[in-house]
């Protein structure tokens, strides 16, 4: 066994915390830990020691929160979530769980009201009050709320929820749907764009009515009503080893060929919730570097695995923003064995990844020098002239895509500060990202730590994604019942049953028999 670091994980039985090895064995990386009462459990972590290698030199420790909502001085880590002292990241991306109903009950979903026996949506004072909280947080104050569910579109006050979000600062609002809303009321789109919304967080596993039984048949009404009221969207794949990973090249293709309303992927390897035995993990579970390897084999190496970065590879950036305006800035300080991610620009019919007319491990160094001499004394105005005339060094102009001038993007986001610069970068190009949530068998308390991804709560508390929904008993279903109600109480206060959401779709026959690509 080769190890790599200690750590500390959860019993998958008993929730008890454990210590726990990260090793490396057959090229690939696993996690060990073990229950005096319910044994042994080893589990993939990553399926590359080298990808593992490579990622983790951009390991970054995070400025932590100034003003933790959890006060107590020695803290146990995952059980004293809210946020702690030792935690290292600030909210990067707020969750509101907006409703637990939905419109569907897909068999890999972690909860929804029929499962959980009671129904819990905040009020628009509870929302009010959690993105007030949000603001409050220090050294960064959030800037970024994601609604999700349940499914956020069966609020019927879904437009007072966004406008009550923008109302208290919160620049950038997400929404994560299945999509069925917005493809049979031609409205919604317009209507939750001039409320505020910036992106749709949109659900999508594949492109077959096999692999895409959600919203198959929807695709085309969602794109089509987003693309007229001007809202992009973020396609969400729930990749499942044996069941869709086969197709997400296939997936990669669809969003280029609708790069006008798609602005990226956000691929998300199953979280593998439940009793499962050693036979079903292994059957389902697929990592990152599995995904990317998936990648480079249907993209036919258009797309590589040298072309993706792991998320805290940005820090570089940071530093350097922050040297330039004296403030703390935005920061992606999370694990980096928790995402990765690249951008690809469209040429004609050819997708070209960022890291082919960008020297990218070059351009990154090259900031973190001059952060440093801005830090030891450097006029911060000749440092910035200098990068200027700099940047084009990083950029083969031969290779850049026709009509961008990526140098004057840089520019503009690094030293002008000017941010529409950088929308306007992500309206020329395709993200390709992954993150991994975590599940009770490949838990790492030492990603927990460096979470991003949290969720705002009514009693005040800040709780990172990978606490709040891996050991539900302790945190979402705790927090859920506690300001939720039964399902009887609601449907006698509403008039309505919880099944009159449920959607029933009305395909052909020889529609659900033969898959097509949409």
């Amino acid at each position: 066994m080769n190890i790599i670091r200690e750590s500390q994980s959860v019993c998958p039985e008993c929730n008890k915390v454990l210590s726990a090895k990260i090793f490396e064995r057959n090229g690939k990386v696993w996690i060990e830990r073990e229950c005096q009462e319910h044994g042994k459990f080893d589990e993939l972590y990553w399926g590359s020691y080298d990808m593992y290698l490579r990622a983790s030199k951009f390991k970054l420790e995070g400025k932590g929160i100034d003003n933790p909502s959890i006060k107590k001085e020695k803290v146990n880590c995952p059980s004293d979530c809210g946020l702690c002292k030792d935690h290292l990241t600030h909210t990067t991306l707020a969750n509101i769980v907006v409703t637990n109903r939905c419109d569907l009950s897909c068999w890999y979903c972690f909860f929804y009201a029929e499962k959980a026996g009671y129904v819990y949506e905040p009020s628009l004072e509870q929302i009010r009050e959690m993105a007030r909280n949000l603001r409050k947080e220090r050294p960064i104050p959030g800037n970024a709320v994601q609604l999700t569910g349940g499914e956020p579109c069966l609020r019927e006050d879904l437009i007072e929820i966004i406008k009550t979000i923008k109302e208290e600062g919160v620049e950038h609002v997400q929404l994560n749907t299945d999509g069925i809303r917005l493809a049979t009321d031609p409205t919604l789109a317009k209507r939750v764009r001039e409320a505020g919304t910036n992106t749709v967080y949109l659900s999508f596993d594949g492109l077959t009515p096999k692999t895409n039984f959600k919203n198959h048949w929807e695709i085309p009404n969602i794109l089509e009503n987003c693309r007229s009221a001007g809202l992009g969207i973020v396609l969400v794949p729930t990749v499942i080893k044996s069941i869709n990973d086969h197709e997400v090249g296939e997936m990669i293709d669809f969003a280029s060929k609708n790069i006008d309303v798609i602005r990226g992927l956000n691929f998300q390897p199953v979280s593998l919730t439940g009793r499962l035995t050693r036979a079903e993990r292994d059957k389902y579970r697929i990592t990152i570097p599995d995904l990317i390897q998936r990648i480079e084999e249907q993209t036919n190496g258009e797309i590589n695995r040298d072309d993706f970065y792991p998320v805290p590879c940005t820090g570089s950036v940071t530093r350097f923003v922050e040297a330039i305006t004296g403030r703390a800035q935005y920061e992606l300080s999370v694990h980096f064995a928790c995402g990765a991610a690249t951008y690809v620009f469209k040429e004609d019919d050819k997708l070209i990844p960022i890291t082919r007319f960008v020297d990218i491990n070059g351009l990154f160094e090259y900031l973190s020098e001059k952060a440093d001499e801005i830090k030891r004394g450097k006029n911060r105005y000749w440092v910035a002239i200098k990068v200027l005339s700099r940047l084009g060094n990083f950029i083969d102009k031969e290779k850049q895509p026709k009509g961008l001038n990526l140098s004057k993007i840089i520019f503009n986001i690094l030293i002008r500060h000017n941010y529409n610069a950088l929308g306007d970068f992500h309206h020329k190009t395709l993200f390709i990202g992954m993150m991994h949530f975590m599940d009770k068998y490949n838990y790492d308390i030492e990603r927990v730590r460096r979470c991003g991804i949290h969720y705002l709560v009514p009693n005040g508390l800040i709780i990172p994604f990978c606490a709040f929904n891996v050991i539900p008993e302790w945190y979402r279903d705790k927090i859920q019942k506690e300001f939720g109600i039964s399902i009887e109480e609601w449907e006698k206060t509403t008039g309505r049953k919880i099944k009159d959401d449920f959607y029933i779709r009305k395909v052909k026959r020889e529609e659900l028999a033969e898959p097509k690509m949409v």
